[in-house]
């Protein structure tokens, strides 16, 4: 595999520079099943080596532990990477089942301490707010993320699933420099109105489980029979039963793209990721997650292949044919809210 670096890309009008792929944390520390902590760090120090500059986190990761796992790391590469966190989610310790979406501004300013803190910075590169309460309005939501870039804790604002209208509003209040939306080969929706809005003012977007949460890699075609314990793809409803069958079916092209260009069909469904930006004429910097630098660098290949016409002809009906929706429960998605 090429050990050359990935090419850059500004993310946004006035965003940083950043490599043209990320790297998505999660998985480090939750979601996925049990993680071997020292090839999970080895997988980090690889991420600078391919220059993969954006590492994107969230407080709701392992309830901060992801925030506290990439601090060491952080701290020795802080001059080289962009650093991502969300706000939004709120977890508690007593009721390891509890979600609830918080847009409030106390509930803010709390958040990003709690970041900081943990994360062992001074500023925040990139904060975004993971996830939108319809009942507070985004002149609260966004104004008080303004004043923490006045503040010098945080440098650009980003939103995670919100539509182009609550965008166009956000923005309105104070510049956006990210949008990220889950965007892939079977997950579009984000297309509906958010990525529009986003190329007309300048947001990059960054796609976050831009392989479909594994599935694109063509590795599975039952998941709750194939996936570890404590891995959230088991109640995930296009991973099991019947739809994981006719999801795998769909992978056919994939495939045979593949096989064609002598690359993975993670590859390919990444380099579909990728070229949206031409489609859309925007920055668009997909974050993958792993926890091995073979795949690591597996990802960061994608960057270097080019897919035709034809490929991405037999591609684009993918994603309206996908059997089953996103989450088990859609309602904190933009798509419940087109």
């Amino acid at each position: 595999m090429s050990s050359e670096k990935i090419s850059k890309v500004r993310l946004g009008r006035n965003g940083p520079e950043v490599g043209v792929q990320g790297f998505g944390a999660m998985g480090i520390s939750e979601f996925y099943g049990d993680t071997d902590e020292a090839a999970a760090r080895d997988t980090l120090e690889a991420t600078v080596e391919a220059g993969v500059t954006l590492i994107d986190t969230a407080d709701i990761y392992g309830s901060g532990a992801n925030e506290s796992f990439l601090a060491p790391f952080v701290a020795a590469h802080r001059d080289e990477i962009t650093l991502a966190t969300k706000f939004a989610v709120e977890r508690r310790a007593d009721d390891p089942g509890y979600r609830a979406v918080r847009n409030d501004a106390a509930y803010v300013r709390q958040a990003v301490e709690a970041s900081l803190r943990r994360l062992g910075v001074e500023a925040i590169d990139l904060y975004y707010m993971h996830r939108r309460d319809p009942s507070v309005p985004l002149a609260e939501s966004v104004g008080v993320m303004a004043e923490l870039v006045q503040a010098g804790k945080v440098k650009y604002l980003g939103l995670s699933e919100v539509t182009g209208a609550e965008l166009r509003e956000a923005h309105a209040v104070h510049p956006i420099t990210a949008l990220q939306s889950e965007w892939s080969l079977f997950s579009r929706d984000t297309e509906i109105s958010a990525v529009g809005a986003a190329a007309e003012l300048g947001v990059a977007v960054v796609p976050y489980s831009p392989l479909g949460r594994g599935f694109l890699t063509g590795s599975f075609s039952d998941a709750s029979k194939e996936l570890a314990g404590g891995d959230f793809r088991q109640s995930q409803p296009r991973f099991t039963g019947d739809n994981a069958r006719t999801n795998a079916a769909l992978l056919e092209p994939v495939h045979k793209i593949a096989a064609a260009h002598g690359a993975t069909a993670a590859q390919v469904a990444l380099a579909w990721v990728q070229q949206r930006a031409e489609v859309h004429g925007l920055a668009v910097v997909p974050i993958p997650g792993t926890r091995k630098r073979s795949r690591l660098l597996e990802n960061t290949g994608a960057t270097r292949l080019r897919l035709t016409a034809d490929d991405l002809a037999l591609l684009e009906p993918i994603a309206g044919q996908v059997a089953g929706e996103r989450y088990p429960d859609m309602s904190s998605t933009a798509a419940a809210r087109e």
